[in-house]
């Protein structure tokens, strides 16, 4: 978060030109912050004060406090802060001893009662485990009013959240919403029954919420639901969708949707997903928890991508794609296990063995589908959430599943 604090503190009203965090150690979203001000002697506010014994001023120490408070209730998306933050009061304030050059202080903050804007929040300076000031900080967080270009078009009956940014010749609908924090780029058109969720970025030219591509469709009022901190990408197209599909289209959380990305009508995705360039879905296409899409892949109407799974770029999906794999190819075939992504993730390496040998007796031993099913269910070594939810992927496939094996490059499934 380093690189950002100076551009979120330009959020808190009337501050000391001095910025006084130089980093967070540690984040608890919505409650807890803890930075940190290494404090040295030729800083600007010790020129002339207190000759011959520079300490730092008492005030600047609950400016300190301030400015990690700002940092913890200001949300910041792709550095586009939202909203403003002022100091309204200072209660029960405490100097426990004098902060000198050289001093690393550690600023704690953590929030309490909230009431409308105004916040009350507990600070706490300290260096080398010793206190040295606390205080009950009262601040008041102010939205910001969206801007919106003069060449843009919003309809009057449209939506727009606070701090959203709408571009020049953008196209907003009259049954848009939009949240708060949101960004549309130039000429990128939003329309239909659309909700888009706060921090999501729509780049220039895309296309959300427009009617699906679906002859069967006779302008029924179906829905778009996104949510947030999305990233549409540019010429990217999401469809609405249709009575006989449920109507509605829904996006979660924290999706990256690269150019020319296309999602059918009746599509759900769920968060963490990524779509490389060109990545297309067909209807009723359903994209599960941190799946990759690589670009130039298409999925076929009514099939599923498992969580976690990888789709390779030129791919065509015909069947549901397995999670926790490497699918790849016209047709596509299992060409492995996610292995490198499932570590960025998080995954034990005891728990990528169980995958590893879950496929293997669905991929490698001479057992039909529903014998190797049953043996990973017998195998007391696999019993873990992970190949559980694989075998409950496989049993639900109404198209069926991908369950043929890659050529010669594909990587074995044995134990490292």
């Amino acid at each position: 978060m380093s690189a950002g604090i100076p551009r979120v503190l330009d959020r808190l009203c009337l501050r000391f030109p001095s910025l006084l965090v130089d980093r967070i150690d540690e984040h608890e979203p919505g409650r807890r912050m803890v930075g940190v001000k290494n404090v040295t002697v030729n800083e600007e506010f010790f020129q002339g004060h207190y000759p011959g014994t520079p300490l730092l001023p008492a005030v600047l120490t609950i400016e300190a406090l301030a400015q990690v408070a700002t940092l913890l209730l200001v949300e910041e998306r792709g550095g586009r802060p939202a909203g403003q933050v002022a100091l309204r009061g200072v209660d029960r304030a405490k100097f426990r001893r004098q902060v000198v050059p050289g001093d690393c202080l550690r600023l704690e903050i953590t929030l309490g009662h909230r009431n409308g804007p105004l916040v009350r929040a507990h600070g706490v300076a300290s260096v080398g485990g010793q206190t040295v000031a606390e205080a009950e900080l009262l601040l008041a967080v102010y939205p910001e009013s969206p801007q919106i270009d003069p060449s843009a078009r919003v309809h009057p009956h449209a939506r727009v959240g606070d701090a959203t940014i709408v571009g020049p010749f953008a196209v907003i609908g009259p049954k848009v919403v939009l949240g708060c924090g949101v960004r549309v780029g130039a000429s990128a058109m939003i329309d239909g029954n659309t909700i888009v969720g706060d921090g999501t970025e729509v780049f220039p030219f895309a296309s959300i919420g427009l009617p699906p591509q679906d002859l069967k469709y006779r302008g029924e009022d179906t829905r778009l639901v996104i949510g947030q901190r999305n990233i549409f990408r540019e010429f990217v197209t999401i469809h609405r969708g249709t009575a006989g599909g449920g109507g509605e289209t829904t996006i979660g959380d924290d999706n990256l949707f690269m150019a020319y990305a296309h999602v059918a009508h009746d599509c759900h995705i769920g968060n963490h997903t990524i779509f490389g360039n060109a990545a297309t879905l067909g209807g009723h296409v359903s994209v599960e928890d941190y799946a990759t899409i690589s670009a130039y892949s298409g999925v076929h109407q009514f099939c599923r991508v498992g969580r976690h799974a990888f789709i390779g770029g030129y791919s065509v999906v015909t069947k549901d794609a397995l999670p926790f794999a490497k699918s790849v190819g016209n047709r596509a075939r299992v060409y492995g296990l996610n292995k490198i992504g499932l570590i960025r993730r998080g995954f034990t390496e005891e728990r990528v063995g169980q995958l590893k040998r879950a496929y293997r007796y669905l991929l490698q031993s001479k057992l039909n589908t529903t014998q190797a099913l049953q043996h990973i269910e017998q195998d007391p070594t696999l019993a873990c959430e992970e190949v559980a939810y694989l075998v409950e992927f496989i049993r639900t496939a109404t198209r069926g599943a991908i369950l043929r094996r890659g050529g010669r490059r594909s990587d074995d499934f044995t134990d490292d």
